[in-house]
């Protein structure tokens, strides 16, 4: 079995080293590196061409650069956003720049592990306590309503019923369940939907499709 390629970046060495250690134990876990600012963060993952990173909003450098950089140069590498702020700005501005999961410091070691194999099965990850939050702030992208429909119109009817089930936190599994197909072809109807709708997480496009059905005030 494959192992989960890991990196960990934290400016904070207990807190990193903590991590580092419990995810590193994981008999399905590969830690492969550990830095401490974001230059580090996009020098080991064009290095190591990791599965899964870790970052720190506020590590030297910024978090949120290094995701940024990351998933526009790395775009198979996974990002999880690991920090003590529940900023909804900040936490807007993590998916945006390509962030698959926002996780705020205080989960305990047995959630954060499951957080990580989730993102690495293509899931996304936001506490019900943010998603909220998202949605009032995250209004597609900054994208025009025009614009959205017409990527929404490009979505099949398949694709529609799947990224509806998305919208309300349904995993890959199971989707495919409750459609009677193989995980492995809803994650490439996922692909295709993401692509799609012009977004890089699934976690995006859940709240494009959240946006998109939400009734809106009317005009005077």
């Amino acid at each position: 079995m494959d192992k989960i390629r890991l990196i960990v970046v934290d400016d904070h060495p207990i807190f990193r080293e903590g991590v580092a250690s419990i995810l590193g134990s994981e008999p399905d876990i590969e830690l492969v590196g550990q830095g401490v600012s974001a230059e580090e963060a996009i020098k080991m993952t064009r290095e190591f061409l990791p599965d899964v990173i870790l970052l720190d909003v506020s590590m030297p450098g910024g978090g949120l650069k290094a995701a940024e950089v990351i998933s526009a140069s790395f775009p198979v590498v996974k990002i999880i956003m690991l920090t003590g702020s529940d900023d909804k700005d900040i936490v807007v501005a993590a998916f945006k720049a390509g962030a698959h999961a926002y996780v705020v410091k205080g989960v305990t070691a047995r959630e954060l592990n499951g957080i990580l194999h989730t993102v690495y099965a293509g899931e996304g990850y936001v506490s019900p306590s943010l998603a909220a939050s998202l949605l009032s702030e995250m209004t597609s992208v900054h994208r025009q309503p025009s614009s959205i429909k017409n990527d929404f119109d490009e979505l099949t009817e398949r694709e529609q019923q799947i990224l509806e089930l998305i919208a309300l936190g349904t995993s890959n599994k199971e989707i495919g369940q409750k459609l009677f197909l193989t995980e492995k072809t809803i994650k490439h109807y996922v692909t295709n939907i993401l692509q799609k709708l012009h977004v890089r997480t699934r976690v995006q496009a859940a709240l494009l499709a959240q946006e998109k059905t939400r009734p809106r005030p009317a005009s005077n």
